[in-house]
């Protein structure tokens, strides 16, 4: 996406109104910029889950979201200027940034935002239930 000119880019505006993404924030995470920014730092890398899916849109900087694979191994997917993501619900994963100690993203929900994250353990959740179902049957 051209995330120079997001505030007017019409393929970003597309997929807002495709996928009923109503609701957006920006956010930077740069230690000058963030309150709590240690705090918050070891929070996005702790592994979690949460209830609805994530969407993510980088505007500047990059940083790696790792995400676990249908044997439970890692995943690391680098994101950088340009890229958007959409992490599933009950999918666990984790976010750190890289070497730069930088970005600004876009943060994108189907109506209100919820910023609850449930740390691992969580498999009792239906989001988790139903990830783990997606999975079995794109494996076969």
């Amino acid at each position: 996406l051209d995330a120079d000119n997001y505030e007017t880019d019409p393929r970003l505006k597309e997929i807002r109104r495709a996928e009923n993404y109503s609701w957006m924030d920006i956010v930077t995470i740069q230690k000058d910029k963030l309150p709590n920014y240690e705090e918050k730092i070891k929070t996005f890398y702790e592994e979690h889950l949460h209830l609805d899916d994530e969407i993510r849109y980088i505007l500047e900087g990059s940083g790696y979201f790792d995400v676990r694979d249908k044997d439970d191994k890692w995943i690391r997917i680098s994101m950088e200027k340009g890229d958007m993501i959409t992490l599933p619900a009950g999918i666990y994963h984790r976010f750190t940034l890289d070497e730069n100690n930088y970005v600004k993203a876009m943060r994108l929900f189907v109506g209100e935002p919820v910023w609850t994250a449930y740390n691992r353990p969580a498999d009792d959740f239906p989001a988790r239930k139903q990830y783990m179902k997606f999975l079995a049957e794109e494996s076969h």
